[in-house]
């Protein structure tokens, strides 16, 4: 026979109030007794439990959900709800509470809504571990403990976020989304890496991609190769450097956007802009007076 637990700890950091971002106020874990009753009632803040083991009932909205070992149920602020644990099956489950300014929209962005306050986690131990994770941090303690526990509690939505998107069918593991995703790495990977020597091939790999693929890809979604759309980078970053920092030699400029040779960027300017570095600086500072 089950022994009856209770559990909880509290966040040791002070709430800057509920217009603070997010704030956890405590989480826990119990082995309730059969029949084990909680409501009607409400709560001035978000309430999640995840089922462990046995069987309840959540009463919300006028609804009654059965649940079992796998699922989650979000208690909403201001909701009037009740559960109750069975009588040959008691429940054991984790809980976390939280309020803040954000509150809401993780709870949304994470599938939560008032038709679907009830999730099935056919695994449910990652999940059950970052609630966990959320305990532990307060009952350690520390002046970290707030922060800890927030981290563990956007990793805990992500979890509900990820199993949205398997269900509905927008997993990133469509071709179309898988596309959308890569587009944006390349993008982001040459935006940010501009300035320095950009192997497509280092690029490719850092990515886990093949870069024949990558490329036929990345062309197929802009129009353009990497390599075009990275020196077209440059040169626009080029064209800002020329306008805004007039200390710097046109040398200094393509050293800066990583082309260390001065004469094959002044070639590549002109291609692109029917006038060399010099002849654009000149005409913006004209242009300005």
């Amino acid at each position: 026979m089950q022994q009856d637990m209770y559990t909880v700890a509290s966040n040791p950091v002070i709430a800057h109030g509920e217009r603070g971002p997010l704030h956890v106020l405590f989480a826990g874990e119990s082995q309730t007794k059969p029949l084990h009753r909680l409501g009607p009632k409400v709560y001035d803040f978000y309430l999640m439990h995840i089922v462990l083991q046995g069987k309840g009932v959540f009463v919300c909205g006028g609804q009654t959900h059965e649940l079992k070992a796998g699922h989650t149920f979000l208690i909403e602020p201001e909701q009037l709800i009740s559960y109750e644990s069975d009588g040959g099956e008691p429940w054991r489950y984790r809980w976390v509470a939280f309020h803040g300014a954000q509150a809401a929209g993780l709870v949304e962005a994470a599938g939560f809504r008032a038709e679907r306050q009830v999730v099935f986690t056919p695994d449910k131990r990652r999940a059950a571990v970052l609630f966990r994770r959320i305990y532990e941090s307060f009952r350690t303690g520390g002046a970290a403990s707030d922060m800890k526990a927030n981290g563990y509690l956007h990793l805990l939505l992500a979890e509900y976020q990820t199993l949205l998107q398997a269900e509905t069918g927008d997993s990133w593991k469509s071709a179309q989304a898988e596309g959308d995703r890569l587009l944006q790495q390349v993008v982001h990977y040459l935006s940010t890496q501009y300035a320095h020597p950009v192997s497509i091939e280092q690029m490719a790999e850092s990515l886990g991609y093949n870069r024949a693929y990558l490329s036929r890809l990345f062309k197929q979604r802009t129009g353009v190769s990497p390599v075009t759309f990275l020196l077209k980078l440059r040169i626009d970053k080029a064209r800002r450097m020329l306008r805004e920092r007039p200390e710097l030699t046109v040398e200094q400029v393509a050293a800066s956007v990583g082309l260390q040779d001065a004469l094959y960027f002044s070639k590549q300017f002109r291609r692109l802009h029917g006038q060399s570095p010099t002849a654009y600086r000149e005409a913006m500072k004209q242009l300005g007076e």
